[in-house]
């Protein structure tokens, strides 16, 4: 016999459990900050280039200001940075704010591409040759200076779209979705890694819990 009140509660702690995912589910991810859309391929491209400038130890303002400043000068495909060359990255990053690593990542970004081209074509030529989600991740992540940060970044944007994109989630991700009492499988849900790792970095690491979407939800530690 069940006890009295188990259903009820169960009852309400999954629909409190609902409306976080809805919460979460709604806030924009950063390539919808963006403006890219993840289904056409010159988007894909763009939120890689942006996924590599936000992988750095630098803030999310400076890496999304950095990009805007490559979609200004048109340099948005591989072969474009090519092109630009080195000397126009370093002005290009510098008029981002992305100075700090300025000459290492136009260095980065040149090797990379050359690579990208050479042996795949493009992106898309990369992931149609990877054999399954893991060889995915070793492909990009035999790009220069494309690290596992950037390709969690890259990745977990691209899960509904890309069944080949399954990074593993990432840490501040996971250690939020346990503190809000979160499965571990709601992260495969749409948007939400996305949206907890932004709760992280822009509210929790900032101490700015009065002004977070999802502060009525927050476990206190």
């Amino acid at each position: 016999m069940r006890p009295k009140g188990t259903h009820s509660g169960t009852s309400c702690e999954g629909s409190a459990q609902a409306g976080l995912i809805e919460k979460l589910q709604v806030l924009p991810g950063y390539s919808q900050e963006l403006g890219l859309d993840l289904r056409r391929a010159q988007d894909r491209f763009k939120w890689f280039l942006a996924s590599i400038l936000f992988a750095k130890r630098i803030s999310a303002r400076i890496a999304a200001a950095t990009f805007r400043q490559f979609e200004n000068q048109g340099v948005t495909t591989p072969q474009a940075v090519i092109a630009a060359g080195w000397d126009k990255l370093v002005e290009i990053l510098d008029a981002g704010g992305y100075v700090r690593y300025d000459f290492s990542t136009a260095s980065n970004l040149l090797e990379a591409m050359t690579k990208l081209v050479r042996d795949y074509g493009s992106l898309e030529g990369l992931y149609d040759r990877a054999a399954d989600s893991h060889d995915l991740e070793e492909r990009f992540q035999g790009l220069k200076g494309v690290g596992p940060v950037a390709v969690n970044i890259f990745l977990r944007e691209l899960r509904a779209v890309w069944p080949k994109a399954n990074p593993p989630p990432s840490p501040l991700a996971t250690g939020l979705a346990r503190k809000l009492g979160l499965a571990g499988s709601a992260l495969m849900l749409p948007g939400l890694e996305s949206a907890l790792v932004r709760v992280c970095l822009d509210y929790c690491k900032r101490r700015k819990c009065p002004e977070c979407p999802i502060r009525d939800d927050c476990r206190p530690s």
